[in-house]
């Protein structure tokens, strides 16, 4: 009679077939390490190289709705003549800078951008000092900068967070400020240069010697 409760002996693994389990096993774990790494590295941003780009002056920047706010002082006939001559001749956009209206004398005020690069036409005309230790209040040290740039002397005055430049040798005075977060402030006044020479004539009139290099 056969006891039907009783179990068969277990069979001994087969020693290869162990042999090649473990191998498998061996094999697997180290796999799955590693395309759990690739994965995680895709996933997971890699440095700054994958980072948005720094902020610089040249970033696109929001441009308020809101005018600049300008000085817009009483001009001569002749100089709301030339003035308007410059206006007509100013770009919409300067660069990459939107242009933007200003509070008062959009017939001599010009602006673009944000922070704003202004531009405004019938300044009072700088004169140089007559030493160099100074001379009449409000003239130009004669250590100061002028550039010639494409036909126009500037004199380039540097401020603590704006530089201003001023026409030296035109008969009406031309005053571009340019903030100081723009880089290479110059190049950016030197974009009014050509619509200076066509407008405005020029003058030899106490042109420093500096204009003339």
């Amino acid at each position: 009679m056969v006891d039907l409760d009783e179990k068969p002996p277990a069979k001994a693994p087969d020693p290869a077939t162990r042999g090649a389990a473990v191998w498998a096993t061996l094999i697997a774990v180290p796999v799955a390490v590693i395309v759990g790494l690739v994965v995680f590295f895709q996933i997971v941003p890699q440095g700054d190289d994958e980072a948005g780009p720094a902020a610089s002056a040249s970033a696109p920047v929001a441009v308020p709705t809101t005018p600049v706010r300008m000085a817009a002082p009483k001009l001569d006939a002749r100089t709301t003549q030339v003035c308007l001559a410059v206006t007509s001749q100013l770009p919409t956009t300067l660069r990459d800078l939107p242009g933007r209206t200003v509070t008062a004398g959009p017939e001599q005020n010009a602006a673009w951008g944000e922070p704003p690069v202004t531009l405004a036409c019938g300044v009072p005309q700088p004169t140089m000092c007559e030493r160099v230790d100074g001379g009449h209040e409000g003239c130009v040290p004669l250590s100061d900068t002028m550039l010639v740039m494409d036909g126009v002397c500037w004199w380039a005055a540097d401020g603590p967070a704006t530089d201003v430049f001023t026409t030296m040798d035109r008969e009406v005075a031309v005053q571009v400020s340019v903030p100081g977060s723009y880089q290479q402030t110059g190049q950016w006044a030197n974009e009014f240069s050509e619509p200076v020479v066509k407008t405005v004539k020029s003058t030899t009139v106490g042109v420093p010697s500096g204009c003339k290099g």
